[in-house]
């Protein structure tokens, strides 16, 4: 059985860089058997996903944002454990989608975070709840904001 780690390779999948936090706030914090990842948002090297779901980008577009999203998740994870390889599991996903008033497939564009998710660490069936909420606004425009709990595995 592969490990996630090598479930991202064979995916072909990288890890992204990490940028520092944006305000007063840690990425991550481990609490016990738990870690707690900070709100990350579609942001590459180049810059961020940006616009408001529903008007200037689609469900579909913001589902693919989600799941770069969950690649910064676990770019912060591998920082605060060393490997994503110590995730036990995911715990709770909470997502936030820029969306105009009358947008209303939150679900659908959270479930590209959960939908890789899935494929790295529950067997292809998501096993973690999950809150998926439209907002009037996300920092610097952003399309989708995600936090995460995933359990640790302790050494």
């Amino acid at each position: 059985m592969l490990r996630p780690s090598e479930r991202l390779t064979a995916m072909g999948l990288t890890l992204p860089v990490l940028r520092a936090p944006v305000g007063l706030f840690a990425s991550a914090r481990v609490h016990g058997d738990l870690l707690y990842i900070s709100g990350q948002g579609p942001v590459t090297e180049t810059g961020a996903m940006t616009g408001k779901v529903g008007d200037t980008v689609t469900a579909e577009e913001a589902a693919d944002h989600a799941r770069l999203v969950t690649l910064n998740l676990l770019a912060v994870a591998q920082q605060a454990l060393g490997s994503i390889d110590r995730i036990a599991g995911i715990v709770k996903v909470l997502g936030f989608v820029n969306a105009a008033p009358d947008f209303t497939r939150h679900p659908f564009v959270i479930d590209g975070c959960s939908r890789l998710l899935s494929e790295l660490f529950e067997g292809n069936t998501p096993a973690h709840a999950r809150s998926a909420i439209g907002v009037g606004s996300l920092p610097g425009n952003i399309t989708v904001e995600i936090e995460m709990i995933a359990q640790v595995i302790c050494e």
